[in-house]
């Protein structure tokens, strides 16, 4: 059980049950080329989990018979699985949108040449992580270089026609803030990446997300270790929002790990929270072909505050947008 878990499940988070399932978030393995600090899947260059073929092809046979549209597709880096390419073929194939979750400095890495112009054959959705404009905060962050580093990418980006109007090809950047703290209002900062990056660098997007950290994992250890825990509790359901428990992303999504086991979402995987059908034991997602998951209840713990609080937050960023 992971070490902060104790201490989320015993806050009173309002129970929620799903929709229709719209999208499969899949993470691929822990394997990243980077270890950032605000990472909740503790996800870096050491780790070898990674997702069998097998895992693989039970994945396209649920999508086959579910109401997903999308797939989301996440880690580590997903792009360092050695099925990536596959995966996503396949998914455009069945004419599903794919968004690939990109840390961007991970296109530099031996192999990674052409997985630019592979996203862009595919029309691929890149969410990329910059968490600030500013060269110390990101650097602080994420490690010294990966500031140019990740500008180096976003120029390929852009000169592959990622960001840009008419193109068809959607580029995001996402927000997390340095500390214990909500992120601002995403509408205002998003101006301000824009307006900057452009002046700057030269560099344009479509959208900024903005994510609130979870106090999970590795940034949820550093806030116990700094004696920070509590506070950042007490902040998130301060500012908790009823009105964004219609827009919360797990109603609609249903996240799946490496081994292929099912979760109500990202973060409730990363805490060892399985999805939960009629007192079943943990499910893979071979298991749930033909279930109707609309009206289940999800599982919930204290850091759903984080989804909640403020203008709400989610893997689509801001949910009050």
């Amino acid at each position: 059980m992971h070490a902060t878990l104790p201490l989320l499940i015993h806050d009173n988070f309002p129970a929620i049950k799903r929709k229709t399932l719209e999208t499969l978030q899949v993470n691929l393995g822990y394997k990243c080329n980077q270890s950032c600090l605000h990472c909740h899947v503790n996800a870096g260059p050491g780790r070898t989990e990674m997702m069998a073929q097998a895992t693989v092809e039970a994945l396209l046979h649920f999508i086959d018979s579910s109401t997903v549209r999308t797939l989301d597709l996440t880690g580590g880096a997903p792009e360092l699985h050695p099925f990536f390419r596959t995966i996503v073929s396949a998914a455009r194939e069945r004419g599903m949108e794919v968004v690939d979750r990109c840390n961007l400095t991970v296109l530099l890495e031996p192999g990674q040449e052409d997985t630019a112009e592979f996203l862009v054959e595919n029309k691929t959705k890149v969410v990329a992580s910059l968490p600030c404009y500013l060269r110390d905060n990101v650097d602080r962050q994420r490690g010294d270089g990966t500031f140019t580093a990740s500008l180096k990418v976003l120029h390929r980006l852009n000169d592959l026609g990622y960001g840009n109007p008419g193109s068809g090809l959607q580029l995001d950047l996402v927000f997390n803030p340095q500390g214990p703290v909500l992120p601002p209002p995403q509408e205002a900062l998003e101006q301000d990446y824009k307006r900057h990056l452009a002046e700057e660098y030269g560099i344009t997007f479509n959208h900024l997300l903005t994510l609130a950290n979870m106090p999970i994992h590795r940034f949820g250890s550093t806030l116990i270790s700094r004696g920070e825990f509590d506070d950042y509790m007490a902040l998130l359901k301060g500012a908790h929002q009823d009105s964004n428990m219609a827009a919360v992303m797990c109603r609609s999504l249903i996240s799946v790990d490496w081994q292929g086991y099912v979760y109500d979402c990202d973060f409730n995987q990363m805490l060892d929270l399985p999805l939960q059908i009629d007192a079943r034991p943990k499910l893979h997602i071979s298991d749930l072909t033909g279930i109707d998951l609309r009206n289940y209840a999800i599982q919930v713990a204290g850091h759903c505050y984080a989804c909640t609080a403020g203008q709400g937050s989610g893997c689509g960023g801001a949910l009050e947008y």
